[in-house]
């Protein structure tokens, strides 16, 4: 079996979303990366059902990357008001620091899988699917989580003329490092 670390080092983790609703012009479509995050994939490529794979995403860590569509680019501020709305009304980062993801059970060939797992948002813990593919040392995939299954309300602002969308999509694309064996974690010194 093979052991990888996952981390920023080895990736992006992007979190998209997209608006509805009669003010959607005056929104943006989001594209937010998770700028600390760890996780371990241990992968046994002749029988990827022994597969498995944890992550751990700080909650604080989410960035505002990009947004599109709008009336007006997304300014610096716009940036800092998102952030702070993801962190106190969406997820409530000082109650619920952590994003987990842990596999239940893997399915599919190293080039193309799909692993089934359990995602703890805001506390709750549901069952979501990860699609992905295998090529050149770099693992892609996406997963589609609907808010409303973990409790969330979605976004909404202009007295609820706009409104971020139940599903946003979550995206990696990460190079496999194999885990350091030699047992020295603490650096030496």
């Amino acid at each position: 079996m093979d052991v990888y670390v996952l981390g920023p080092g080895s990736g992006r983790l992007l979190v998209q979303t997209t608006r509805t609703g009669l003010g959607a012009k005056a929104g943006h479509d989001l594209t937010i990366e998770a700028t600390r995050w760890r996780g371990e994939a241990s992968v046994e490529p002749a029988d990827p059902a022994r597969s498995s794979v944890t992550v751990e995403i700080d909650v604080d860590s989410l960035e505002v990357r990009e947004g599109t569509g709008g009336v007006k680019p997304l300014t610096g501020s716009d940036r800092g008001e998102i952030k702070k709305n993801i962190r106190e009304k969406i997820l409530h980062s000082a109650r619920h620091p952590t994003i987990t993801f842990r596999s239940t059970g893997v399915e599919g060939t190293a080039e193309s899988f799909r692993v089934e797992g359990e995602l703890t948002l805001v506390g709750v813990t549901r069952p979501v699917t990860v699609d992905g593919t295998l090529a050149d040392g770099r693992v892609r995939g996406s997963a589609t989580v609907v808010q409303t299954q973990w409790g969330i309300r979605p976004y909404s602002g202009l007295f609820g003329a706009l409104k971020l969308n139940d599903e946003v999509r979550i995206h990696f694309d990460l190079a496999l490092t194999p885990q350091d064996t030699s047992g020295d974690e603490a650096g030496g010194g």
